[in-house]
């Protein structure tokens, strides 16, 4: 495979212009999917989905999130085929759908998301290493901030020096992280206890205990958790332009979509039945090994701890090909200012990399003032996925209901498709709960000026009228978070 197979670092007419070999095959579309949802939140489902939410709770909500990720696949599914002129995924269908400025907050949300996502996967990796090496502690103390920074730019140099390298640790930790995950399911399943799994099935709680709560609540609870782990699920859609057939663009999604949802669900569900609800909610990153250390002793422990080192490693190194893309092409089509479209000599992206990895920096260095910051950076990242993830949906509803680009094509199936995907995005963002949604304004407002100098740029109006009202409020929600911050109301860390 050649360096462009894999992060599109080439300029397009290059791109289109080499061979048939040259592009993406199934196989490392699959690989590409896989590598960006199955990271680090595999490895602490236990304990993420048990923290407030009870068996019964947690499958109604794989079952919310099953269908609403299924709806969003086909949705990625049918737009990858039906607009083939349109390429980098989310974005591009947020913009053709819905004007410049919505387009561009889309792909200023996938870009917050990916970093945000890579701070976490740093904590993550440095917690489970602190199994071997105590010094690390939770993953968020200066040893942890030390180490996290090095690997940060190690992966760096290496994107930067040309990333053949990079695409082929992506294939190998893609196969290597599911190994000690099936040896999880399969130990889970022999040691699993009927009983266990079913005391207390809805989260009731013993007699005189006040329990997890309503059934809703405890299934809100699980939202973003879900989410978290299904990141990723356009991971083919991003690099739409480079498969060597589009329609494998949307069978790599549907594949590692369902292949994902069912280690998903086997993994938190069978925790259930081997730790009690308390037990699995008190676990540490990654819970995982907690869990599986309860059943077989420490080599249990051990093994899933550089099973998470393996497999979050590829996540962040994905990721960072995935963080370089959307502001590299955005830059390349005006979206966002030229600067970000510059290359080095080898072909990587210089400045769209220098800027997420020093924003990935300095996160790094707040979690130091984080009292969960695997937990906070990944709800945050889930959060600002949310309007791609949304804006696609109602992308291919709108498609459908106008009819464009079907001819005499039957619409019923897309329009229902379309609808659901939307209603759980939107679902997803009342999940989500007031205090991520105005702290994420927070993030997003600073992108009102760094489209405004992309605008100015092309030398085109800033905003028409409705966007105009869309950049108030984002302003006023920013504003309006940052007084709840400052007086203690709500708390980024």
């Amino acid at each position: 495979m050649t360096t462009a197979d894999f992060t599109g670092r080439a300029p397009a007419e290059t791109v289109h212009a080499t061979g048939q070999s040259q592009k993406l095959t199934l196989l490392p579309l699959v690989a590409l999917v896989i590598g960006s949802m199955i990271g680090g939140g595999v490895f602490n489902l236990p304990s993420d989905m048990s923290k407030a939410a009870s068996p019964g709770a947690i499958l109604i909500g794989w079952l919310i999130t099953g269908v609403g990720m299924l709806m969003l696949a086909f949705v990625y599914q049918g737009l990858a085929v039906r607009k083939p002129d349109l390429n980098a995924g989310p974005y591009a269908y947020a913009k053709a759908g819905f004007g410049p400025f919505v387009g561009f907050n889309s792909a200023w949300g996938y870009w917050l998301s990916a970093f945000l996502g890579n701070v976490a996967y740093a904590v993550a990796i440095f917690s489970a290493l602190s199994h071997f090496f105590p010094v690390f502690g939770s993953g968020n103390n200066l040893p942890s901030i030390v180490g996290a920074s090095l690997c940060l730019w190690l992966v760096h140099a290496l994107v930067l020096g040309g990333i053949k390298q990079a695409a082929f640790v992506n294939v190998v930790t893609s196969i290597a992280k599911l190994v000690p995950l099936f040896l999880f399911i399969v130990l889970a399943i022999i040691g699993f206890h009927w009983d266990r799994f079913t005391l207390d099935f809805w989260g009731a709680g013993a007699a005189g205990s006040e329990g997890l709560g309503s059934v809703m609540a405890q299934v809100k609870s699980t939202m973003l958790v879900t989410l978290w782990v299904f990141i990723g699920i356009e991971g083919a859609s991003v690099y739409s332009a480079r498969a060597a057939r589009r329609s494998d663009v949307g069978r790599a999604t549907v594949i590692g979509f369902v292949g994902a949802l069912g280690i998903y669900v086997l993994v938190s569900l069978l925790a259930t039945g081997l730790l009690s609800q308390p037990e699995l909610a008190g676990l540490k990153v990654p819970s995982m090994a907690g869990v599986l250390e309860s059943l077989v002793g420490p080599w249990g422990a051990a093994l899933i701890s550089i099973g998470l080192v393996i497999s979050v490693g590829g996540a962040f190194l994905s990721w960072t090909l995935l963080c370089a893309e959307i502001p590299y092409t955005c830059g390349r089509d005006g979206t966002f200012p030229k600067w970000f479209a510059a290359e080095n000599a080898n072909g990587s992206p210089v400045n769209s990399l220098w800027a997420t990895n020093l924003l990935i920096q300095l996160f790094l260095g707040l979690t130091f003032l984080s009292q969960s910051a695997y937990q906070f950076f990944y709800f945050i990242a889930s959060v600002a996925i949310l309007p791609p993830y949304v804006l696609s949906g109602a992308y291919a509803l709108k498609l459908a209901l106008t009819g464009e680009g079907y001819g005499a094509e039957p619409r019923t199936k897309d329009i229902a498709v379309g609808a659901l995907a939307t209603t759980y995005g939107l679902w997803l963002v009342y999940a989500a709960g007031l205090q991520y949604l105005l702290m994420c304004a927070v993030l997003f407002a600073p992108g009102i000026l760094v489209y405004l100098r992309a605008r100015r740029e092309r030398g085109e109006r800033a905003f028409s009228g409705a966007e105009t009202v869309i950049a108030a409020l984002i302003v006023l929600l920013a504003l309006l978070a940052a007084w709840l911050m400052w007086t203690g109301t709500i708390s980024p860390l």
